[in-house]
């Protein structure tokens, strides 16, 4: 569920994040980024989208990376409670007897961290990547109820 009106590009956003370290930019998508000298490679690949749900059992965080390989993502757990999830995407090389009619696909590094709660297992996490979509799952330790120990009134 968003917490931002779609006139900001309709993204799934949810500002009031406090695990997030993303900083959420109300004109992001409102100007071209082309038209600010930003270089075509970055333009759209710099900011992957990725969903985080949290189940009973973990932490799962989705992202759609389609033409990548494996290989060429990372997924690191830094300063004990930050995931990120970084790669990048070659530039298609160009042939000179090439004539482009539209570029729309993107290219370029991207970079996304995450600050855990406390709850997750950094020392158990996993990722799987099929169909180009990676998977990150972060296992949750199982909340302790306090002991309860009655104290004898004397009288």
């Amino acid at each position: 569920m968003s917490l931002i009106p779609s006139i900001f590009g309709g993204r799934r956003t949810n500002v009031f994040d406090p695990f997030s370290l993303d900083l959420w930019d109300p004109f992001d998508g409102l100007i071209n980024n082309r038209s600010l000298g930003a270089p075509q490679e970055t333009a759209a690949f710099a900011q992957a989208r990725i969903d985080w749900k949290e189940t009973p059992e973990a932490h799962v965080f989705k992202a759609d990376l389609p033409g990548l390989k494996k290989e060429e993502v990372k997924v690191e757990v830094e300063e004990g409670r930050v995931l990120q999830i970084s790669g990048e995407r070659s530039v298609e090389k160009e042939d000179k007897n090439d004539k482009w009619h539209r570029v729309e696909r993107s290219s370029g590094k991207f970079l996304r961290r995450f600050r855990l709660p406390e709850n997750a297992k950094v020392d158990q996490v996993k990722a799987c990547m099929e169909d180009g979509v990676l998977t990150v799952t972060v296992p949750k330790e199982e909340v302790k109820k306090p002991e309860v120990k009655s104290i004898d009134i004397s009288g």
